[in-house]
């Protein structure tokens, strides 16, 4: 039988198989976990350590090794698109220029707060990328898709995942584009 893979070493977190504390994620991400290309992993934290920037100085996990999740509500013709845009977090999602333009859109905007949360089952500040709506794109930066390990939102504000980028851009209705992720002015 093949060792596990070592707990990786981000800021000054510990990370357990998220395999094995499925408790500490989303209803949507647990049931996602077990369908993933590779193993990812979880770390318990402060409710009000989710946001990025507390995040990044309560754990000392550094800025570009994470990513952002944010939702995007496309619409053309009446017609609303959901979307899931996964960018490093030391840069912006192109909303209205590649990803509108992606989707087919004639506007996008981010999903209002209320509607991402209802849309994805996840809570606000820890909506990720795994566990979404079958139905939705999920588009990866490919500098994300590109990354050896990154930690993402968990489903809920009181953990975060560390995931590979290959996983990421393996997941259903994954979409990796170049430039989706543009430098923050």
């Amino acid at each position: 039988m093949a060792a596990p893979d070592p707990a990786p070493q981000l800021g000054t977190l510990t990370w357990l198989p998220a395999a094995d504390r499925l408790d500490l994620l989303g209803a949507p991400v647990a049931g996602a976990v077990p369908t993933l290309s590779a193993p990812v992993w979880v770390a318990e934290i402060a409710d009000d350590a989710a946001d990025t920037a507390a995040f990044t100085e309560a754990y000392q996990v550094p800025l570009a090794a994470s990513a952002n999740c944010v939702v995007v509500a496309a619409r053309r013709s009446g017609e609303t698109t959901m979307a899931a845009c996964l960018v490093l977090a030391t840069t912006r999602a192109d909303v209205n220029g590649l990803v509108r333009r992606h989707l087919g859109a004639r506007k996008a905007s981010f999903a209002p707060q209320d509607v991402a949360v209802a849309e994805s089952g996840m809570a606000y500040g820890g909506i990720t990328p795994i566990g979404l709506p079958a139905s939705w794109p999920v588009l990866v930066d490919a500098a994300v898709a590109a990354s050896e390990l990154l930690v993402i939102g968990s489903g809920t504000r009181g953990s975060k995942l560390a995931v590979p980028g290959s996983v990421l851009a393996a997941l259903p209705g994954a979409q990796v584009l170049e430039g989706l992720g543009q430098p923050v002015d």
